[in-house]
């Protein structure tokens, strides 16, 4: 009886659940090739919807604690449904009757509810293999393409990997403390007086399993490969969705079982280990291999694949402090970065059906044949670098305000020299776009749809640098901090 009481508590993914089955079905009934879109869109809105009204159930255990209904878990839903429907209407265009594609993409929304709400680490893992298998299949859409067939394949091989590294790592510290749920697993380990080097292995293996959904280094290798052969509007999909959902499981992980809460919004790790030594490392690797690869890149596919490796690293430095104060910093950036990543991979999406090349060398002169979508791609790379008076200033200041305020200077000293570094990649593409003349000079029409997208990406990507209050409450809010 219990279990039918908790379904309430679930209605975003049961929504998700219920148009996978609507979208497969009306595509066999119809032959409208909008119908699946709409559909899906419908979908990702009324689970939209549900989510926001999980704030008002305050923090609930469900399902014999496999998962947690909280304010974090409603924030990432809600980012997770409103991400996904951006990438249905700019996938209009391009995948206009592909149903699979859509229930595809429902499948991976899924997932990813899922994963936000996960307190048990066999729900963890099933939810991280509902999000992965769909990808895999989504980064080999185009069947006929050899590029997008070598993406599939690469992605499905270092998945695996990552799978077989996260389940052995997760049967260590079952094995260790004969619980699997997080909240026990911690208790379990907080009584203990030392730590094995079995428990070392097993943090280590599932930092490697879930780094990989976060593309975080040394485990990023798949990410610019796969990028580059994907479709784009696909990639954009990947760069933000499965990414943060990734983060999701990281900062459950983190925070619930390998650190133990000493007042409202603040942890200490557990004893004898040094946690935020360990991501502070991580977070610095990443950012600075991500920052560094960029710049050798042509492909401007491949330089964006390795700036979302960076960001990632940005991201991650919010973690390290174990406080209310850096997570608040953490999801803002996250809210942030959705609009200007998704921004800068839709104008490369709009502008492939023209230029027919992905080289930065054919954005030259840009400025003159689609001055709009230079001007767009310029407010969303300069964003990204950080640069005011855009939302990704404001993003990066509170990353950096947190670990000043925290003492942790010399990661907020890397990450802005960092910074310092991607000026150079972001700006080659606007040196081409607006100081660079190409061979082709005709005017470049953009379709409709891409266009409305770009615009409605744009202005958040402005509006939050100038005035962010609402969305910082927001964050507040989610993490039961106010």
């Amino acid at each position: 009886m219990n279990m039918l009481a908790d379904l309430r508590y679930i209605y975003p993914e049961l929504i998700l659940s219920l148009a996978i089955l609507v979208v497969i079905v009306a595509d066999l009934v119809t032959t409208n090739r909008y119908v699946a879109a709409f559909l899906s869109l419908a979908g990702l809105l009324a689970a939209l919807g549900a989510s926001v009204e999980l704030y008002g159930v305050g923090e609930q255990s469900i399902f014999s604690g496999m998962m947690v209904v909280d304010p974090l878990g409603a924030f990432f839903k809600i980012f997770f449904t409103f991400s996904t429907a951006v990438v249905v209407i700019l996938s209009l265009p391009a995948f206009r009757r592909a149903a699979e594609y859509y229930a595809l993409l429902l499948t991976v929304t899924l997932g990813m509810c899922l994963l936000a709400s996960s307190a048990d680490v066999v729900m963890i893992f099933l939810s991280l293999e509902i999000v992965s298998v769909p990808c895999y299949v989504l980064a080999g859409y185009r069947k006929a393409d050899v590029k997008s067939n070598e993406a599939a394949l690469k992605y499905l091989l270092y998945g695996a990997v990552s799978v077989g590294v996260l389940a052995y790592g997760f049967s260590l510290l079952y094995g260790l403390t004969g619980k699997t749920n997080v909240f026990e697993i911690q208790s379990v380990l907080a009584a203990k007086s030392g730590y094995g080097v079995t428990f070392y292995l097993a943090v280590l293996l599932i930092l490697a399993g879930i780094g990989y959904k976060w593309s975080m280094v040394p485990f990023h290798f798949w990410t610019p490969d796969v990028y580059q052969g994907a479709p784009t509007a696909i990639v954009t999909f990947f760069s933000v969705g499965p990414k943060a959902a990734g983060l999701a499981a990281f900062i459950r992980f983190i925070l619930f079982a390998l650190s133990v809460p000493v007042d409202v919004g603040r942890w200490v790790p557990l004893k004898d280990t040094d946690i935020p030594m360990l991501i502070a490392a991580l977070s610095a690797l990443t950012m600075t291999v991500g920052n560094l690869a960029a710049l050798a890149q042509s492909d401007i596919k491949r330089m964006l694949a390795y700036s979302t490796i960076a960001h990632g690293g940005y991201i991650l430095m919010g973690l390290v402090l174990l406080n209310g104060e850096g997570l608040r910093a953490l999801l803002f950036y996250l809210v942030i970065y959705l609009f200007m990543n998704f921004g800068a991979f839709l104008v490369v999406e709009a502008l492939s059906y023209r230029l027919k090349s992905y080289d930065i060398s054919a954005y030259k002169g840009l400025g003159s044949r689609s001055p709009l979508m230079a001007f767009a791609m310029s407010i969303f790379l300069i964003s990204l670098v950080g640069l005011p008076p855009l939302g990704g200033f404001i993003a990066k200041l509170y990353l950096f305000y947190a670990l000043i305020n925290d003492r942790v200077y010399w990661l907020a000293v890397v990450g802005a020299l960092n910074a310092v570094v991607s000026l150079y990649y972001y700006f080659r593409v606007i040196k081409a776009m607006y100081l660079e003349q190409g061979t082709d000079t005709a005017r470049i029409a953009v379709h409709p749809v891409h266009l409305a997208v770009t615009l409605f990406l744009m202005i958040p990507t402005v509006f939050l640098g100038i005035y962010w209050s609402p969305l910082f409450k927001l964050v507040d809010y989610s993490l039961a901090l106010k």
